[in-house]
């Protein structure tokens, strides 16, 4: 399953998180987020980013 989550703090800062997504889908998905938010701070990248597209689908269909 696909998320993106987004917390806002109570100093109004936001934090956008996604699971789920392999590669640079993540970005892609919540680039209208980060659009409308403002500047980016900081970025972490997690292993399912490092992660190959064709890599996750074989380990989604074996589920």
């Amino acid at each position: 399953m696909k998320l993106i989550n987004v917390t806002v703090a109570p100093d109004g800062s936001t934090r956008v998180e996604t699971t789920g997504f392999s590669g640079a889908d993540c970005q892609e998905a919540s680039r209208f987020l980060e659009t409308a938010l403002g500047r980016r701070l900081d970025e972490t990248l997690t292993p399912e980013f490092h992660q190959s597209v064709c890599e996750h689908n074989q380990a989604s269909e074996e589920i």
